[in-house]
């Protein structure tokens, strides 16, 4: 979807400034918000592309002026009350006011490192042919969908070149929405930079973009 969180190629934001020797978190209340959402998550009542869904669809003014961790736990809030796992009101309480839902057991702090290690592998596998080849020139399509899509809005309706293949994973555009895994073909595809950003671009520029085969047509 066209939203706040898809800033590729805007202007206006200043430039990136990497903070050096950053930490992995800047207060005790981040640990907790990663902590919360990694928990919450293990309770089956969503997959990755659910939650990543939630957060774009935050308000643009609330989502650009929140903090990564701020934009995390407003995504996890909605995602609690949409299963129905809190109500409105315990979120205003700051505690359980009722029974909870039945869900899986819940993540005990014994099992988190056991979880983590194992990760959430979206690889899967594929029985047809890839649709393009390692050097084939494709375009990427022009859509702009209100649901979920990983296929950024600055590189909508370019020509790039098949770099490589990457494998076939689960599509997140039906997986967001709960209508299934569709596993898809994703290719590396490097586009130019002027192909991109116009004649006044930096020449040398090039930009790798991993894309689900759907996102692509023949050059």
């Amino acid at each position: 979807m066209n939203g706040a969180q898809d800033l590729g190629g805007m202007m206006g934001f200043g430039p990136v400034q990497p903070e050096k020797n950053e930490p992995i978190f800047h207060a005790d209340w981040e640990k907790r918000a990663l902590g919360l959402t990694l928990c919450a998550g293990a309770l089956g009542e969503w997959n990755i592309d659910v939650s990543r869904h939630a957060r774009e669809t935050l308000h643009p003014a609330d989502y650009l002026s929140s903090s990564y961790y701020e934009i995390w736990t407003k995504g996890l809030e909605k995602l609690l009350l949409a299963q129905g796992l809190v109500s409105r009101e315990e979120l205003e309480a700051g505690r359980s006011l009722a029974a909870p839902k039945a869900t899986r057991p819940p993540l005990k702090a014994a099992d988190v490192p056991a979880r983590l290690a194992a990760g959430g592998p979206c690889d899967r596998p594929l029985d047809r042919a890839p649709r393009f080849a390692v050097g084939d020139r494709v375009r990427t399509r022009n859509i702009h969908p209100t649901g979920h899509t990983r296929l950024p809005r600055y590189a909508r309706g370019k020509l790039g070149t098949i770099e490589s293949r990457q494998g076939s994973f689960v599509l997140p555009d039906t997986n967001a929405h709960r209508q299934g895994e569709d596993p898809q073909w994703i290719y590396s595809v490097v586009f130019r930079g002027p192909e991109l950003w116009g004649k006044d671009s930096d020449p040398t520029l090039s930009v790798a973009i991993d894309l689900w085969e759907p996102y692509l047509d023949p050059a």
